[in-house]
């Protein structure tokens, strides 16, 4: 489920991808306006269940694609069914995700660098 950024954030900061899923999410930068991410999901991997609290400008590095789960584990978006698929050096946005966890099922990393937005 994603969330706009004016909720009240109700999940526990020990589901935030930095901490619940730290060998997919690496810190690049952060100060009191911005948190950026170095996202990567090789083939055949699933990240522990985890939250993305802000929302965020995404830069593709490299696309495969990939299924998101909530946090009971039903299926919530299969990337197979974009009508447009994202290329490397594409960009897009994406709102605040509650608890998911995504599964890479392509044939190569799902890289993505994430510009999160903590004040808007």
């Amino acid at each position: 489920m994603q969330m706009t950024h004016s909720e009240v954030w109700p999940w526990p900061d020990d589901l935030d991808a930095l901490i619940a899923a730290p060998q997919h999410h690496k810190l690049l930068f952060e100060n009191e306006f911005v948190r950026v991410l170095d996202t990567c999901i090789p083939p055949n991997e699933t990240t522990p269940v985890h939250t993305h609290r802000f929302p965020a400008s995404l830069y593709i590095l490299s696309w495969s694609d990939f299924i998101r789960f909530d946090d009971n584990g039903e299926v919530i978006f299969d990337s197979r069914t974009l009508a447009n698929i994202p290329t490397a050096g594409s960009a897009g946005w994406t709102e605040s995700f509650a608890p998911h966890a995504l599964q890479n099922i392509g044939t190569q990393d799902l890289h993505v660098i994430s510009i999160e937005q903590k004040k808007i």
